[in-house]
């Protein structure tokens, strides 16, 4: 065959189905007895899905108390309002009650209100090489950390920037007020991070034979921290450094300035705890250490159990509900227009 010649024809596709366009199709017919029993039907869908979601989030239990200023840590509120109390101790003991028992596994959070994890220069401020355990960045730290990145002796911070920084350092002790006396609550202190920030995102720099306060030789603790990164958890050695608990859970920024992080499991092993948290009197005993005046913030505890969709979050089956509603009413509207005007449309024509 000989060359086809540049012009039209040689720029013409291909003689198919495909090419030309003439593969089967299925136009539907919008109709009324087509559309309105659709919308029907998703209006009963989202009212069911919301309903069912509804009554999960309610077989939660939930049990919040705000104690910046509650029982005797009032006297604690008005110590931390001066920066030059920061490193002296303060503790105070609030009480709460429980009318019904909490069955199963229990979770204790800490709550802060106001407090803006999602700025995005607050963000920033950190050096994520640094945590990962690279050596070259724990004693460079990241420029993203300044202010933060050096100590008042020019040791360079270790972890670095402003997230770190300003690390939640309240702790807690939950006593239940039993009939024969008071009672230890135990709480599982560990595994509370995700897996992938425990075993991936954060990791101790490497110490060969060096134990880990040989490691962090020649860095300072952050400017607010009354331990250095090596020491926060005195009882559990495999619980310090970047993968301490604590620091992890705290370094994943919470998007609202109205937050919840969690700080222990009840540990079910021993009475009267197998079930979970027995009705009764507890009191909460505080180490008060974190100020929340300079941002008119507030801190609380909660106590909540969870389900298979997670706490008490009313959102998602109330936007189920709301969405219902909408669906049903343009239904109901769709079909009042089809009675009105008929099929054929000739009372829209008259």
């Amino acid at each position: 065959m000989g060359k086809v010649k540049p012009g039209p024809l040689s720029r013409r596709p291909d003689n198919s189905a495909f090419k030309q366009q003439r593969l089967p199709a299925w136009s539907p017919m919008l109709t009324a007895n087509t559309v309105l029993p659709f919308f029907y039907f998703m209006a009963l869908i989202c009212m069911l899905l919301g309903v069912w979601l509804l009554l999960t989030v309610q077989s939660t239990q939930e049990l919040k108390l705000d104690y910046t200023e509650a029982g005797t840590c009032d006297i604690c509120f008005e110590k931390r309002k001066n920066v030059s109390n920061a490193d002296q101790p303060c503790s105070c003991t609030v009480v709460l009650s429980i009318k019904k028992a909490f069955k199963g596994d229990v979770f204790f959070y800490y709550g802060l209100q106001n407090f803006h994890q999602n700025l995005r220069r607050y963000m920033d401020s950190r050096d994520d090489a640094q945590m990962v355990g690279r050596k070259n960045n724990l004693k460079s730290p990241s420029t993203y950390c300044l202010p933060f990145d050096k100590d008042k002796n020019g040791l360079p911070v270790a972890p670095c920037g402003a997230v770190a920084n300003s690390i939640f350092n309240d702790s807690f002790t939950l006593r239940y007020m039993a009939p024969s006396g008071s009672v230890l609550v135990p709480l599982l202190r560990k595994g509370i991070s995700w897996y992938t920030d425990k075993n991936i995102k954060y990791r101790n720099p490497s110490n060969g034979n060096m134990t880990l306060p040989q490691v962090f030789e020649g860095t300072g603790r952050p400017l607010y921290w009354q331990k250095p990164v090596y020491d926060l958890d005195p009882h559990d050695a495999t619980n310090n450094g970047f993968i301490n608990d604590d620091l992890i859970v705290w370094m994943r920024e919470a998007a609202f300035p109205n937050f919840k992080k969690l700080y222990g499991v009840l540990y079910r092993a021993n009475k009267p705890f197998v079930n979970g948290l027995p009705a009764g009197n507890y009191s909460v005993d505080i180490s008060y250490n974190f100020p929340v005046k300079y941002f008119q913030g507030r801190k609380e505890v909660v106590l909540t159990t969870l389900t298979w969709f997670g706490g008490q979050n009313h959102f998602l089956p109330i936007a189920y509900l709301v969405t219902s509603c909408l669906i049903l009413l343009i239904a109901v509207i769709l079909t009042v227009a089809w009675c009105k005007f008929g099929k054929s449309g000739r009372n829209m024509e008259e």
